[in-house]
């Protein structure tokens, strides 16, 4: 390929990517990583990020695991029952198409950043994966690390429980569908569940014992 073919694929490429958070692996996990969620203090790891961000293509990072992509991932809850959402099969993570979520959340971008928390990232992520009018407490649960697949090696989710006050929650374009379930209906589904999904609820039902 010439000099010109190599620079248009190359600006094809960046014109439908876009440059994410990410932090080195070493850097974010210390010591070993381990496996699953930790309740931690994520005022640590919001300084960790604070002080080792980094801001990559994509599409680069999704094959690169000796970086891992920020993620805030939050559980909607209203009255003890649970947001549950059906991922399309033309999701832009082709690795979780038709897979049933309980997390809403995305990659953070550098714009996102300046003067803010991982509360205020998750909040604007939010907002733009749902539709919801109603008030907002979160609760952080921890930080997730699933090393497990693909998808989870390049990936840590920055867990957060939102208690609603309002049922009227809904999908917006990423998703197929979504609606509230009880703690019963969950646990009926968890095998169609991605694994962050899974990990997550197996948290919440251990901690409500």
């Amino acid at each position: 390929m010439d000099k010109q073919a190599t620079k248009a694929a190359q600006t094809i490429i960046h014109d439908n990517d876009e440059r994410i958070l990410v932090v080195k692996r070493d850097l974010l996990f210390a010591q070993d990583a381990w496996q699953g969620l930790r309740s931690v203090d994520l005022s640590h790891y919001q300084a960790v990020v604070d002080s080792s961000a980094e801001f990559h293509w994509r599409s680069a990072m999704e094959e690169d695991p000796t970086y891992k992509q920020i993620i805030p991932y939050m559980i909607f809850e209203y009255q003890h029952t649970y947001f549950l959402m059906e991922r399309k099969s033309t999701a832009c993570e082709q690795r979780l198409k038709s897979k049933l979520s309980l997390g809403i959340g995305g990659h953070v971008r550098q714009e996102d950043m300046s003067g803010r928390t991982i509360f205020d990232w998750a909040r604007r992520e939010f907002h733009e994966e749902v539709s919801y009018q109603g008030k907002l407490d979160i609760e952080p649960l921890g930080v997730l690390n699933d090393d497990s697949n693909s998808v989870g090696q390049v990936h840590v989710g920055f867990i957060l429980m939102l208690h609603g006050n309002s049922p009227d929650i809904a999908i917006k374009s990423e998703h197929k569908q979504g609606m509230l379930y009880t703690g019963e209906a969950l646990t009926l589904c968890i095998d169609r569940m991605e694994s962050w999904s899974q990990i997550v609820w197996q948290h919440i039902q251990s901690i409500k014992k």
